[in-house]
């Protein structure tokens, strides 16, 4: 437990920046899911659009520093050859 006032702040800013970077976890991890359905059902279109959406949200993630650059572009390269295979 934290004790000194300092350790006591620093606690509760990181259970609040914890709380939002679960939310914005969530919200990628939907997009990612949208993209996913799409190319389940084998819907290129649906795909291709669904992926336009998620790629900026990845990027923006990513700049935060919730995810880590390289795991943002291996769902990004992942995803961009399932819809590749899908349409050919």
């Amino acid at each position: 437990m934290a004790n000194s006032p300092q350790a006591r702040k620093r606690a509760r800013q990181n259970d609040k920046a914890r709380i939002h970077n679960a939310s914005l976890r969530s919200m990628v991890r939907t997009y990612l899911k949208k993209v996913a359905a799409a190319i389940e059902a084998g819907d290129v279109e649906a795909a291709k659009t669904a992926y336009a959406q998620a790629v900026p949200v990845l990027d923006r993630i990513t700049d935060k520093g919730v995810y880590h650059k390289n795991k943002a572009a291996r769902h990004k390269s992942r995803m961009n050859a399932q819809i590749k295979a899908l349409s050919a």
